[in-house]
């Protein structure tokens, strides 16, 4: 009896054995291809419940899901003779698992063969244009230009690749220093340039406002003689008005004014008594006998 349970519980253990090497699940995130003594016989790219002859036939489970890689940088050419260091990422999928297995096996081996394939097309695109077009706006048509061809390319092996970016592009150490040099140099001149420009406007603009001030100074100083000519005219012919309305009232009116400047506090004078300057200080005959 005892040796009847036994037996029993070894089939039920050989069974459930057997259905769990001969059923096998694909989950949505997966893909899986059927290998049959070493040799693909299926591709499973839905998910699923499946089964596989036991012991003959073996299941490889591989990624649906959006696959990174990130590359070691590496020193590619421009155009323009520039070494520059690109450290760059991939993002890629398996698309038919079956020549994926057959050309590369594994994961390791698509990231290696992608390598080469994004390395070699960086290598070719960027060498056709000149580091300030790499490190512009024009670097999002070039790594678009570096998807498509590198896709192509990675078909051959299961692989889509979805989209591939750059994420620094430096120079190398030893270039670094004449580069910084070569720009402060543009710089400079540029300042220079500017200076220069500004000096020639300050100049123009100085002689410009001299000029306008000296024909201003001009008309200013031509306007003030003519006023003051106009004046004396009118004070002379005043004057000569006067004199001829009365000369003699016009000379003491004058000799009086004379008299008022010459004769200051502590001043001395010494003139003679018949002196035509003191003639309104002597009295007339005529005039004391009236």
């Amino acid at each position: 009896m005892r040796n009847r349970v036994l037996i029993i519980i070894v089939l039920i253990l050989i069974a459930l054995f057997g259905i769990n090497q001969a059923f096998f699940v694909v989950d949505q995130t997966q893909q899986a291809i059927v290998l049959q003594l070493g040799k693909p016989v299926r591709a499973l790219k839905d998910p699923g419940l499946y089964m596989k002859i036991p012991f003959f036939q073996n299941v490889i489970l591989f990624e649906k899901r959006i696959l990174e890689y990130d590359a070691a940088p590496a020193e590619i050419l421009s155009s323009d003779k520039k070494n520059l260091v690109v450290d760059n990422y991939s993002k890629w999928k398996i698309i038919n698992p079956l020549v994926f297995y057959q050309t590369v096996r594994n994961i390791a081996g698509a990231q290696s063969r992608l390598d080469d394939i994004v390395y070699a097309q960086l290598r070719v695109i960027l060498g056709k244009n000149t580091l300030t077009e790499v490190v512009s706006k024009k670097r999002d048509a070039i790594m678009k230009a570096v998807t498509l061809r590198s896709n192509e390319i990675a078909k051959d092996y299961g692989i889509e690749v979805l989209d591939v970016r750059i994420k620094r592009a430096d120079l190398p150490p030893q270039n670094e220093k004449h580069v910084y040099q070569r720009m402060r140099a543009e710089r400079q001149r540029e300042a220079k340039r500017y200076r220069s420009e500004g000096k020639e406007v300050e100049l123009r603009i100085r002689a410009e406002a001299e000029k306008e001030r000296t024909i201003i100074l001009a008309e200013a100083y031509k306007k003030s003689e003519t006023i003051r000519g106009e004046a004396d005219a009118l004070a002379l012919k005043i004057y000569a008005d006067a004199y001829m309305e009365d000369p003699d009232f016009y000379a003491f009116t004058r000799s009086l004014q004379a008299y008022e400047h010459a004769f200051k506090e502590d001043t001395t004078l010494l003139l003679v008594p018949d002196n035509w300057f003191l003639q309104y200080f002597r009295k007339a005959p005529d005039t004391v006998k009236k």
